[in-house]
C-alpha cells in the first residue's frame, strides 16, 4: 500500500479526509456544515443550521407529508376507478334490461360522461340492416372499419384530431379509443368510439378494457335484438 508521502497532494488530502471520518464519525451527525459540503444535494444551503436536531425533524416531517400527499393522491385515483369500474358494470346491465334496441343505443351513446370523455361515437358499415340506420348511428364508409382497426384487434388507440367521420362536431378531442363490433356474420362490421381532449385520457389499459368490456357488450345485445326481430 503506498504510504501518504508518495501520493499526490489531493489524493494524499483525501485520504487524510478519510481517515478523519473513520475516527471521528460520529461528529459527522452533528456537524451540519460538514454535511453540506459533503452532501450538498441533500444538506445544500444548510450549512448555517445550528439546531441539526431541530433542523433533521422538520426535515423528516416534511418528506413524510410530501410521502402521504402523495399516497393520497394514489388512493384518490384509485377510488375514481373504482367507481368507474362499478358505473360500466352497471352500464351493462342496463344494456340487458333495456327495453328495445333504441334504448340500448341510448344508453351507449349516453355513456361518454361515465367514461371520463367528451364523446362518444357508433358506427357501422353501409349496408346495415334498416333497424341499424338510425340517426344515432353513424354510417361509415366500406372498409373504413378494417383501416382503423387492424382484422384481428379487438380495439385501438388513435391519437391528434379525432376521425371526422365518428365526430364531426368535435375536431378538438385528440385521443380516440376505438372499438371493433362484430354484430353478425351478414352485418358489416361497426365500431364502438370513446372520445377525450385530453391527449393522455385513455394510456391507463385498465381503464381501456373498461371501456372494452361495455363495447362486447353492447355488440352481443344489439344481436341479440337483431336475431329477435328476424324470429
Amino acid at each position: 500500500m503506498d504510504r501518504a508521502e508518495n501520493l499526490a497532494p489531493a489524493e494524499a488530502a483525501a485520504e487524510a479526509v478519510k481517515a478523519y471520518l473513520r475516527i471521528y464519525r460520529s461528529r459527522l451527525a452533528e456537524d451540519p456544515e460538514l454535511l453540506a459540503l459533503m452532501l450538498p444535494a441533500r444538506f445544500g444551503g444548510e450549512a448555517n443550521v445550528r439546531d441539526y436536531q431541530r433542523y433533521a425533524i422538520d426535515r423528516l416531517l416534511a418528506e413524510n407529508a410530501a410521502l402521504k400527499a402523495e399516497c393520497e393522491g394514489l388512493r384518490r385515483v384509485s377510488d375514481r376507478a373504482a367507481l368507474r369500474r362499478e358505473g360500466v358494470r352497471k352500464m351493462v346491465l342496463d344494456l340487458f334490461d333495456a327495453k328495445s334496441l333504441a334504448a340500448t343505443v341510448a344508453i351507449a351513446m349516453g355513456a361518454a360522461e361515465q367514461f371520463d370523455a367528451d364523446a362518444v361515437s357508433l358506427g357501422i358499415e353501409a349496408g346495415a340492416p334498416p333497424r341499424l340506420r338510425a340517426d344515432e348511428i353513424v354510417e361509415l364508409a366500406p372498409g373504413l372499419v378494417d383501416s382503423l382497426i387492424e382484422r384481428d384487434a379487438v380495439g385501438a388507440l388513435l391519437r391528434g384530431a379525432s376521425h371526422p367521420a365518428l365526430f364531426p362536431n368535435q375536431p378538438d378531442c385528440t385521443s380516440t379509443a376505438i372499438f371493433r363490433l362484430r354484430i353478425g356474420p351478414k352485418i358489416p362490421p361497426g365500431l364502438y368510439a370513446v372520445a377525450s381532449r385530453d391527449s393522455a385520457r385513455f394510456d391507463d389499459e385498465g381503464e381501456t378494457r373498461e371501456i372494452a368490456y361495455f363495447a362486447r357488450a353492447l355488440e352481443r345485445t344489439i344481436r341479440a335484438w337483431l336475431d329477435r326481430s328476424r324470429n
